[in-house]
């Protein structure tokens, strides 16, 4: 491939995967000694950088270690909830990223040596690197809550944070759910991985509620004083699901600033119980969403600062720590950027191109970042918000006039839509991460 062609390349997977990468590119080297990239983890950041690293640059030897066989999106996991997707919608395997050439080993990473940059698992292997990519995304503070671990996660009170089994299990309780019973949702803090993700979940689970068990009731239990996307989503409330009426299938108790009326102190295994500054409730199913902080290794191998996340350069997403090191996805303080599958799989793309530029000797291209986040609130009821970020004096910032969000006022076409258009990005992000 000429060193023209290489430039046109980079500029056409920038430009037509969300401007990932900058036109002024450097031209790749040819040839040389190998150059290895680590990858650790194989969500939408981890996959994504890997992939592009291998269409980058074909001389660079990626390794991607992932715990697990399949990877479930996070996204659109709450129409789980609702019965309008299967589980097996949502799950991928590795099988395409195979065939761009990368190593996928699945086993799990328990150590990072940054000053003999390797990389060591639990399966007693050890990878060597030039340059390692972090991505593991979150882990959760389960010490904040009384009563609450991840033993009882898994077996009974479920976050489903990490889509697979658990988003199954809640599913099967909604099901197995009285008419007439409560559903308890108790979202996070800030900061925490997809900021509508919870509301998004209160309304997929009202559709199916009012659908198959009209007379039951869902309360959010909410630490925080407003939330993402609130209007759309109250205004799609008051439409579908009663919400500011007397019928209302959805009660939304925020906590004042400075207040800790709907912060969630402990929870009773037994009676479903979760207990917060300010009152009891006691719910048929209790769907508990703890506060987060970065994925284990990112604390073992010494990446995170006292915030439990991980500083890095805005450009390059390198570690501020360590050097050669990389962190990406839900893990690194990215702010303006949200915590979200769309940030991540953007994130992967700057990484990628600012790593190869780096193992050629060359500066990492001026980035360019996006993020898309649409909700369904009830079927041909959906809503987005858009940003574009740049890179300016150090910090990422929000480019003036990039961004959108859905207009307030309710379009019924409109909004027909916006659910579609959030199916096709799902399909396009899923191919672009794992085909």
């Amino acid at each position: 491939m000429s060193k023209q062609n290489r430039r046109s390349f980079i500029k056409t997977v920038g430009l037509g995967a969300a401007a990932a990468t900058a036109a002024t590119y450097t031209p790749f080297a040819i040839g040389g000694a190998t150059k290895k990239v680590v990858v650790i983890g194989g969500g939408m950041g981890g996959s994504v950088a890997a992939k592009y690293i291998r269409m980058m640059d074909k001389s660079v030897e990626v390794t991607l270690i992932e715990a697990n066989k399949d990877y479930y999106t996070c996204f659109a996991s709450n129409e789980v909830l609702s019965g309008e997707r299967s589980l097996d919608s949502i799950k991928f395997g590795y099988g395409g990223l195979k065939g761009h050439g990368i190593n996928v080993v699945h086993d799990k990473v328990t150590d990072i040596n940054a000053r003999a940059r390797k990389v060591v698992t639990a399966g007693g292997h050890s990878f060597a690197y030039d340059r390692c990519i972090v991505s593991p995304g979150i882990d959760f503070k389960y010490d904040q809550i009384e009563g609450y671990d991840a033993n009882v996660a898994n077996t009974s009170i479920p976050h489903a944070w990490k889509a697979g089994p658990q988003t199954q299990m809640l599913r099967n309780q909604l099901k197995d759910m009285r008419n007439g019973g409560t559903v308890a949702i108790c979202p996070p803090p800030n900061p925490f991985r997809c900021p509508p993700g919870p509301y998004e979940r209160a309304s997929q689970i009202a559709h199916y509620l009012k659908a198959h068990k009209p007379k039951s009731k869902i309360i959010i239990l909410d630490p925080k004083p407003k939330f993402s996307k609130m209007g759309l989503f109250t205004g799609g409330w008051e439409r579908h699901y009663g919400y500011k009426t007397d019928n209302s299938m959805i009660e939304w108790h925020g906590t004042p600033k400075g207040s800790d009326d709907n912060v969630l102190t402990s929870i009773d295994v037994k009676t479903k119980t979760a207990t917060t500054g300010f009152s009891e409730v006691k719910a048929d199913v209790l769907n508990v969403i703890p506060a987060q902080k970065a994925g284990k290794i990112a604390f073992t191998a010494g990446l995170t600062n006292e915030s439990g996340w991980c500083p890095v350069r805005g450009d390059t997403f390198e570690s501020t720590i360590h050097k050669n090191i990389h962190v990406i996805g839900d893990s690194a303080i990215q702010s303006p950027l949200p915590k979200s599958g769309y940030a991540a799989n953007s994130e992967g793309k700057v990484c990628a191109a600012a790593v190869v530029a780096l193992l050629n000797g060359e500066s990492a291209p001026d980035p360019t970042y996006v993020n898309t986040c649409y909700s369904v609130i009830a079927p041909g009821d959906g809503i987005s918000v858009a940003m574009v970020y740049g890179f300016k004096d150090g910090k990422i910032i929000k480019i003036k006039g990039s961004g959108g969000l859905t207009p307030g006022k309710f379009d019924a076409k409109l909004r027909e839509r916006e659910q579609y258009y959030g199916y096709s990005w799902f399909k396009n992000i899923t191919h672009d991460t794992f085909g």
